[in-house]
């Protein structure tokens, strides 16, 4: 008996902490993807086979949309790479446990955030107390509070939160909370039948202390200064002395907990996790790198402070929703058998303020489908938030196929004996605007500078550096954030991620040559979708411009419904939109949602994927600098009530939304002048139809998908609606473009 229990453990030993699952159904989406392909090949022989003869009416508008097709078939293709071999993973955090326990790697954490107003101090510290009470041992886990603004409203919240977090954090493992950011907590338990009979007390007290807290913040934030009292309670405020504004600074540095100091505990006399706060200095003479500088500044600074072996980064509004998350993590890179090469384990970007049917879309495709269809080839890229990285590949290490890196805890006896106040003086030139001054950091230490989207080249680099890296989506969440709630900071958003990755596109760090004969040639097609975002604005445009021009004069672009020709495009057409309204609905979508998502895909295209064209290629030209725009992550309160009722929200002027309401006028237009023509002219509308029935179509839908456009333009009345000038300048630009084209012959 004992011998067969002996056997059983030591085969326990050997069994893995993760395993992977491909896609079911496959071979079947990889027919069905081969026939699209066909369809596609057919619709592009049509087009060459059938250009119109020089000087005949419709031959610019059938070159043009040859040319858009051509580059839409080259998209498709690429996103089939995210597509072909799709993989799902599943943890054994039970195995981690039973055989390293008592040796689980130190994990520092680093929050970041940049200003006080767009990004409030209340949801950072939600955010800090979510990731301090992890289900982790807290001598193992460190927090660091990247503060950008150098705000002392901001520290002065870490400072209320450190009192809150001792009977926050035992309550959180007392009664197994989840999700353990307080305001998400309490939102998510009814007022009714709050908890059970047993945990009453405790949710009353712990109820009565967050409030406590949330005043004193709030307070400060409607003050916009620290009061004299609370100044001289902490001698940390000290550090604003020499403050002249949140762009000239020195380094402020504060370890507002040193969890291995025996007096750091919490109200059951537990040991708390180390939370530092960080704002880097900042002179106007040097260039600070946004978020990439402050997160390379963390990386040093947390190195001699903890050394975490792991570290994990999230957005400031990016809350624990799940507090098992860190052991899922190490199930991949503590792994005996495939860890040593994992570099990063990546988490997907989900929201809780998400509308039901998504009304300014998500990135659900991307989190559902795409990730894991990079993980099929071991290359998930970094996205920037929800990531934990081995700490030595973010300093440069490359991977050396049969090394193994030991991952187990180690106590540092240099950082034990020395004191806090040694220890800050010590950590604060890590932090200095020159310390990086003829070093690697920003190039091949740390994340790498010059890019909008510094996360993606980072993790790219580190995957050219042999690592490979892991997508984890567990049934539960790890990470809630907030996404945007009008439609210009959608935009707005968007074009920054755009621009960056056209930015990587067309640099040195471009996955097209930086990573040939480094990564596979399928996670190459993957970081180009990514990359080629941007590019999709000029054929998305064209389609949604000639066919509804030439509407006006009844040039038909298409093949008539009686031709073969139009079996094709009927099934590619019908082939690619049902395959995207399943795929959608799989993923945990509503059918309202995917029509949101089409328009969606259609307003940025038109928009913010424009600008960000325009802008990469001013950047590259030396007309414009490269710049980080953080979104904004609060709303005014019939802002939010319009969201949650899923009514857009337009608001301000912007040359976005005068395209997309130009757009959406331009196709109104066409449609009523070519049904005006159709019935007072010559020819029967059955044969009208039958030449132009797909330009009809395509019109037609363009004008449904924008409804909402309308609506905002002439029937609504809140402050929402979109401005009479974009109304009137729209109009004019229609006008006069119809015109002209429809008496250019």
């Amino acid at each position: 008996m004992a011998s067969d229990e002996l056997r059983m453990g030591k085969e326990e030993e050997h069994l893995p902490l993760f395993e992977t699952k491909r896609a079911k159904g496959i071979v079947l989406y990889r027919l069905f993807a081969a026939s699209v392909f066909a369809g596609i090949c057919l619709i592009l022989v049509y087009r060459v086979s059938h250009v119109p003869k020089a000087g005949t009416d419709g031959r610019f508008g059938w070159i043009g949309l040859l040319g858009a097709e051509i580059w839409f078939a080259f998209y498709w293709l690429l996103t089939q790479a995210s597509r072909w071999n799709p993989v799902y993973r599943h943890t054994f955090k039970d195995r981690l446990s039973q055989r390293y326990e008592n040796e689980l790697p130190g994990v520092d954490i680093f929050v970041c955030t940049a200003d006080p107003t767009i990004e409030p101090p209340m949801m950072v510290i939600n955010t800090v107390l979510s990731v301090m009470a992890y289900d982790y041992p807290p001598e193992k886990l460190s927090v660091y509070l990247s503060d950008d603004g150098g705000s002392e409203i901001t520290y002065h919240a870490l400072l209320e939160a450190v009192e809150f977090a001792k009977h926050w954090t035992p309550y959180c493992k007392k009664y197994n909370v989840e999700p353990r950011s307080p305001a998400a907590y309490f939102v998510s338990v009814p007022a009714d039948d709050a908890v059970e009979d047993n945990q009453a007390k405790d949710f009353v007290v712990i109820t009565k202390l967050y409030k406590d807290m949330e005043n004193k913040i709030e307070n400060a934030v409607k003050l916009g200064h620290i009061s004299e009292e609370v100044r001289s309670k902490h001698k940390g405020f000290s550090q604003w002395d020499t403050y002249k504004s949140r762009h000239d600074h020195d380094t402020i540095l504060q370890i507002a907990i040193h969890g291995r100091d025996p007096n750091s505990a919490d109200v059951e006399g537990c040991g708390l996790p180390t939370l530092v706060y960080l704002a880097r200095e900042k002179r106007p003479q040097y260039h600070h790198n946004f978020k990439a500088g402050a997160m390379n500044a963390l990386i040093r600074v947390s190195a001699n402070v903890s050394n975490g072996n792991v570290i994990l980064n999230v957005d400031c509004d990016m809350y624990s929703n799940n507090s098992m998350a860190i052991r899922d993590a190490l199930c991949f890179l503590m792994d005996e058998g495939k860890g040593h090469a994992v570099a990063y384990v990546q988490f997907p970007q989900n929201f809780k303020n998400l509308t039901k049917n998504e009304l300014y879309s998500s990135f659900r495709i991307i989190s559902e489908v795409e990730m894991h269809g990079s993980d099929g080839y071991e290359g998930p890229i970094y996205i920037g938030s929800g990531c934990f990285h081995r700490r030595d590949t973010l300093c440069g290490r490359k991977f050396i196929k049969g090394s193994k890196s030991d991952m187990k805890w180690e106590i540092s006896r240099k950082r034990e004996e020395s004191g806090i106040h040694e220890l800050e003086e010590n950590s604060k030139s890590l932090a200095s605007c020159t310390f990086e001054q003829n070093t690697e950091w920003g190039k091949e230490m740390g994340l790498k500078y010059g890019c909008p989207v510094e996360d993606v080249i980072t993790g790219l680099s580190i995957q050219c550096r042999g690592w490979k890296s892991v997508y984890c989506n567990p049934t539960r969440k790890a990470f809630l954030g907030l996404a945007p709630t009008t439609l210009p900071h959608t935009l707005v958003q968007h074009k920054r991620l755009s621009e960056g990755s056209l930015q990587i596109l067309l640099s040195k760090y471009s996955p097209a040559w930086y990573g040939h004969g480094k990564i596979s040639l399928a996670l190459q097609l993957g970081y180009c979708i990514v990359c080629c975002w941007a590019s999709n604005c000029w054929a998305t445009l064209f389609y949604s411009i000639v066919p509804s021009l030439y509407l006006l004069k009844g040039i038909s672009l298409f093949p008539q419904i009686s031709s073969p020709w139009l079996i094709p495009f009927a099934y590619v057409i019908i082939g690619k939109y049902t395959w995207s309204f399943v795929e959608f609905l799989w993923s945990g979508g509503t059918i309202l949602g995917w029509w949101n998502d089409q328009r969606m895909w259609l307003y940025k295209r038109t928009s913010s994927y424009l600008f960000a064209f325009v802008d990469t290629i001013l950047y590259f030209l030396g007309y414009t600098d490269s710049a980080f725009a953080i979104t904004a992550k609060v709303a005014d309160e019939d802002v939010s009530q319009r969201y949650e009722k899923e009514i857009m929200e337009f608001g301000a002027s912007s040359p976005m939304l005068t395209i997309l309401a130009t757009l959406a006028l331009f196709n109104v237009y066409c449609f009523a002048e070519f049904v005006k023509e159709a019935t007072t002219g010559s020819k029967g509308m059955a044969q009208v139809f039958e030449t132009m029935a797909l330009q009809i179509l395509l019109c037609g839908v363009l004008i449904l998908i924008n409804i909402p456009l309308y609506q905002a333009l002439y029937l609504r009345k809140d402050k929402g609606k979109m401005p009479a000038s974009i109304a009137f300048k729209s109009m004019a630009f229609v006008l006069v473009a119809c015109t002209c084209f429809k008496f250019s012959y």
